[in-house]
């Protein structure tokens, strides 16, 4: 089931809408304008027209000194990622946001634009903070810039094999 909710352009199916549609699991996605900036989590909640407590960003971290997979933490987007927690939790000496550049290598998106639901499966770590237990549905990128999408957060654990880490 897609249900797609447009401003002002038609969306492309990405990697994470296509995986969605596969897979037979419900799933809203919003298209808003990536031109405009927004600042605050509440700014890109008003966005998608959801709760901020609802949608999350992926953010890449990498692992310093480097061994093992990459991480793909999703956070809610209000909130800043806590490397020194997360990576205590992980038993990693010390954990690094990886540079804009190195975000779009890894995965092959666009920083603002990088989704769990579109990396090859095997490639990345996928951890998903600890608060969105609290939450029934949950809004994530859709794998583009200016695409959200809103499904399940079971779904998400299950599609992405993420595990839950406190992360802020």
């Amino acid at each position: 089931m897609l249900d797609v909710t447009m401003s002002a352009r038609v969306p492309r199916k990405t990697q994470a809408v296509r995986l969605l549609e596969s897979k037979g699991i419900a799933h809203r996605v919003t298209v808003y304008d990536d031109a405009g900036e927004f600042h605050t989590g509440e700014e890109a909640a008003a966005l998608v027209g959801a709760a901020a407590e609802a949608v999350y960003k992926t953010l890449v971290v990498l692992r310093d000194p480097p061994g093992g997979l990459p991480l793909l933490v999703i956070v809610p987007v209000a909130e800043q990622a806590d490397l020194k927690a997360l990576a205590a939790a992980l038993g990693e000496k010390r954990l690094r946001m990886a540079a804009q550049k190195e975000a779009e290598k890894l995965t092959g998106m666009q920083a603002g634009g990088i989704s769990a639901l579109a990396v090859p499966a095997g490639r990345f770590e996928v951890l998903i903070d600890e608060e969105a237990r609290m939450i029934e549905m949950i809004h994530v990128s859709a794998g583009a810039r200016g695409m959200d999408v809103e499904l399940s957060v079971a779904d998400l654990v299950r599609l992405t094999d993420a595990s839950y880490a406190t992360a802020t």
